[in-house]
């Protein structure tokens, strides 16, 4: 055996030992992002517009770190918070369920001031007329029952608190109270200011809010005050180590929530393990019947693939921290469909064995050519799924990041398991012996000589009329075609024990106020609803909810928020992301082919999938989300694979048959390269056709874009970007 092959064989074992050591156990091994485990996952933004110019700087990591502090008092395992941007933060809460206890834990600044209240009613009454008196201010109590006149500047804050506690003893039928507790220079202001204002009322305000507003009876020397306002135990609590953290160093802006309930969570990994089963064992029946023992070779180097991703996926938390890898739904997907992808290789490489053996070569001298053949088409075409997966994990934040992770650990992996292990394989059986002259293989679609270019006029038509049609539609819907993630507002998903009656939700709906909130039932399973609204009121929705269907047990599957401001910020990085990866794969193309008409060509038909598949959500009325986002530039990434496959063959054609001209060289590359462009996108939709049938619901808008868009990349492969460089280039065309 040559050492070479020796030397390779040992590195393989090494890297698969290697990653089965990090991939199992798996429960230990791999973190599961929130969207499997439940939790919820918040964006803030730190709200410095109200600050000096100078005092900007740092705020945003003062305020993680206070952040850090609140959030360890909710005693979360393993939360996340990290700085997203220039003054956003990412926070994760892996198996919070108390939404409303986590919001006002985080949301709130913290901002504690004294302040007294005016007893002229004249003040007072043109206050309310809106003719608010210089130096006061008009403040409601925390149940905006009572308004008061207040006193502008603060006779006391926060800053001057040495200790909040609860107050057990103190606690009447109320509520809890929450004890505070001034330094001396507090102290000393605080029995100042109680023996210059006995008679009149000190409103302990918070955030804004009127907490309490006790009439001063006497001075006050112990430095001690208490905040009362009809608390529960948590409640006063999570006041208490607020105040005692102290306030934050800016206003915090909920810009993003999403909430997962555990049950959602664990329905959602059912249908991922589901998904992946049927996808992965519909593409390794098929390379077994239709390859036979190059199929074999090539399921090997798939299984081994899985393995790598989870090995990755169980690896990388330990170099790089927990954040780095998760695995979300979206990565299951990525997981699925970088499998179906990397049977692609072994694919173009199979097929380019058989080549070499129907031109007479030793099968030795076939494997050798097949594989140095398809090195080339193998690696660019990779690339540029690569360059999309990247873009994906800078754009995104958590299931967005988790599907381009498992992705790009999928693209590395495959490359090396098709060019390397294959390879590696299929030497070991030279050498023993076990294959000598032939490897037998299926061949459904024999040699074709269509032409294709010759019907381009009628294609380009054809799809500018399905685009042009697809605008008029969009203009027409506006704002309606958005999903929550860009148009802005919440969407709450319900799991009832019994199906519902959906005019008695409506009902529930109008009694909160929002009667023009959009119900959605599913067909397949009627137990669950989905409400989108334009407010957030999902903890009072809930407790309405529970009233009007006692006895039917109501679970949360998930709540998902989104401002205006943020959902046009996301739409622009949206737009932003899919500009670049046109750019960067133009670029790539150009500079690997050589010829710039190649790559515009390329891009060209890229946009048109993209396109295509944006219409057709817009024809099925599915709303555009951050997941389709995620799909049009998988999409972009991918369907650029077998153009460049036809690409590399013209350029080989070019070499070999100078005589002919572009014309005839492109429809020769097209029809020789006719069957893997069918064979390896027709691999790629089974694993996306099993995401879109058992993925579940949360899957099934991107799987359903998938589906459009590498359909359409198999016909504008053909017909549009292999015609177009015929277009854009400079040689005669042979009618």
């Amino acid at each position: 055996m040559e050492k070479r092959v020796l030397y390779k064989s040992i590195f393989i074992v090494c890297i698969i030992g290697l990653c089965a050591y990090f991939a199992f156990p798996f429960e230990k091994r791999i973190n599961l992002g929130l969207d499997l485990q439940g939790g919820m996952q918040l964006l803030l933004k730190v709200d410095t517009s109200n600050l000096p110019e100078d005092a900007r700087e740092g705020v945003t990591d003062l305020a993680i770190e206070k952040l850090r502090g609140r959030i360890d008092d909710l005693g979360v395992s393993e939360p996340s918070i990290q700085r997203h941007g220039v003054d956003e933060i990412l926070v994760q809460l892996p198996g919070v369920t108390d939404r409303e206890r986590a919001l006002n834990k985080l949301g709130q600044t913290g901002l504690l001031e004294f302040k007294l209240v005016s007893s002229d009613m004249e003040k007072f009454r043109a206050a309310l007329s809106g003719d608010v008196p210089q130096g006061y201010e008009i403040r409601y109590t925390k149940d905006d029952s009572e308004p008061l006149l207040l006193e502008s500047e603060a006779v006391l804050t926060g800053d001057a608190l040495s200790d909040a506690m609860i107050n057990f003893s103190q606690a009447d039928f109320g509520g809890q109270v929450v004890s505070l507790r001034f330094n001396s220079e507090g102290a000393k202001k605080f029995a100042q200011v109680t023996a210059a204002n006995i008679g009149r009322r000190l409103a302990i305000v918070l955030d804004g809010k009127v907490q309490s507003a006790p009439n001063i009876k006497e001075a006050i020397p112990s430095g001690e005050a208490v905040i009362s306002g009809r608390f529960t135990v948590d409640q006063a609590q999570d006041l208490a180590k607020i105040l005692k953290h102290g306030k934050l160093p800016a206003a915090i802006i909920v810009e993003e929530e999403r909430t997962i309930g555990p049950l959602l969570g664990k329905d959602s990994i059912a249908k991922g393990i589901n998904a992946t089963i049927v996808g992965i064992t519909l593409v390794l029946v098929f390379m077994v019947v239709y390859y036979l023992l190059a199929g074999v070779i090539a399921n090997i180097a798939l299984v081994l693939n899985l393995l790598m991703i989870l090995g990755c996926l169980g690896m990388l938390p330990y170099l790089f921290g927990a954040s780095v890898a998760t695995l979300t739904l979206p990565g299951i997907a990525g997981v699925i469909l970088s499998l179906g992808m990397a049977v692609d290789a072994n694919v173009l490489i199979n097929e380019r064995i058989r080549e070499e053996l129907s031109l007479g070569k030793t099968l030795r001298s076939a494997i050798a050519n097949g594989y140095s053949r398809a090195f080339t088409a193998i690696i660019d075409s990779n690339i540029t799924t690569l360059f999309a997966a990247v873009i994906l994990i800078s754009i995104g934040t958590g299931a967005i990041k988790g599907f381009g992770v498992t992705l790009t650990i999928g693209i590395i992996a495959s490359m090396f398991t098709a060019i390397v292990v294959t390879r590696t394989i299929f030497e070991l059986l030279l050498h023993f012996g076990v294959i000598k002259n032939s490897l037998p293989m299926l061949k459904l679609i024999k040699d074709t000589k269509f032409d294709f270019i010759k019907r381009r006029r009628i294609v380009y038509f054809i799809s500018l009329a399905v685009i042009i049609t697809g605008l008029f539609l969009y203009s027409k819907k506006g704002r309606d075609i958005y999903g929550i993630d860009f148009a802005g507002g919440q969407m709450q998903e319900y799991s009832f024990k019994e199906a519902p009656d959906v005019e008695r939700v409506r009902t529930v709906l109008n009694e909160v106020g929002l009667g023009g909130a959009i119900i959605q039932q599913f067909k397949d399973n009627p137990k669950v609803v989905l409400i989108r609204t334009s407010e957030d009121k999902a903890d009072e929705l809930l407790l309405k909810l529970k009233d009007a269907f006692v006895g039917n047990e109501i679970d949360v599957l998930r709540i998902e928020r989104v401002g205006p401001v943020a959902g046009k910020h996301l739409k622009d990085k949206a737009v932003w992301a899919l500009t670049w990866a046109l750019i960067i794969i133009l670029i790539y193309v150009a500079f690997r082919f050589k010829h710039f008409n190649f790559a515009f060509a390329g891009v060209v038909a890229l946009i048109h999938d993209v396109l295509v598949a944006f219409i057709f959500l817009i024809i099925t009325g599915r709303p555009i989300d951050l997941l389709s986002i995620t799909a049009f530039l998988t999409i972009a990434g991918y369907s650029i694979n077998d153009t460049i496959v036809i690409y590399d063959r013209v350029r080989e054609n070019m070499r070999i048959n100078r005589k002919l001209s572009l014309y005839e060289l492109i429809n020769l590359s097209v029809n020789q390269t006719l069957s893997r462009t069918i064979l390896t996108t027709g691999l790629t939709l089974l694993v996306v056709v099993s995401i879109f049938i058992y993925g579940g619901e949360v899957l099934n808008n991107f799987a359903f874009t998938l589906l459009v868009g590498f359909i359409s990349g198999i016909y504008s492969t053909v017909y549009i970007a292999s015609p177009l460089v015929l277009a854009f280039g400079r040689h005669k065309a042979k009618a």
